[in-house]
């Protein structure tokens, strides 16, 4: 059998091997590979100014863990904030400006009582400073530890702001999507992707076991 003809038979046994390993690739990474899918349809759209709610509501507010109040919390951005400047390391420090006061009436419009045990809630802004979020009260809520928390929360905006600063989405739809429910976006998360965020963004949240 010279050179040619065993590179051929070579090339078919590599492509019989294939097709029958290709389907049991499918079948034992279909819940990965669905979830992709569901994440690329998600964060679909263009760029432009993010739609959100108006804040309706600034008493009596409950949670809808793992969510906010919509009606006090809908979210907010500050409207000259472009992809350049918050893709810059540090960005978030030189715009977080939250005296405790606004913390205060923030946990009082929920009705939680503050100051609160050291990790069991964390001011949160719905749509993270990293992702062109505001200090305004519409954008900030007591986010709880339990599970779904916010240290899940904090994946979430670290995996948004990095796609967003690749040029893999918009903005504005990262914006608009983990205000109106970022457990879709974290849900649909791999695995393997959230290893990867939690080893990359420790904070003092991170809980052992996980």
């Amino acid at each position: 059998m010279n050179k040619l003809s065993k590179n051929i038979l070579l090339g078919v046994l590599c492509l019989a091997l294939l097709a029958v390993l290709y389907p049991i690739y499918l079948e034992t990474h279909k819940e990965e590979i669905l979830k992709e899918h569901l994440l690329i349809a998600l964060l679909e759209g263009e760029e432009g100014l993010a739609y959100l709610r108006d804040r309706t509501q600034e008493s009596d507010c409950q949670t809808q863990d793992p969510l906010p109040d919509k009606d006090c919390t809908p979210g907010d951005v500050f409207e000259d904030a472009t992809k350049e400047e918050i893709c810059v390391k540090g960005y978030s420090a030189t715009v977080r400006n939250v005296p405790e006061i606004l913390r205060e009436k923030v946990f009082a419009e929920y009705g939680i009582e503050h100051p609160v045990s050291f990790g069991s809630y964390e001011l949160d802004h719905l749509i993270p400073l990293a992702l062109g979020g505001s200090n305004d009260i519409s954008n900030l809520w007591p986010k709880s530890s339990q599970y779904p928390g916010f240290y899940e929360k904090n994946i979430t905006g670290n995996y948004l702001h990095e796609e967003v600063c690749k040029g893999n989405i918009a903005l504005s739809v990262a914006q608009e999507r983990i205000a109106d429910n970022w457990t879709l976006i974290y849900n649909n998360l791999s695995e393997a992707k959230i290893r990867e965020l939690k080893a990359k963004y420790k904070n003092w949240a991170d809980r052992k076991g996980e």
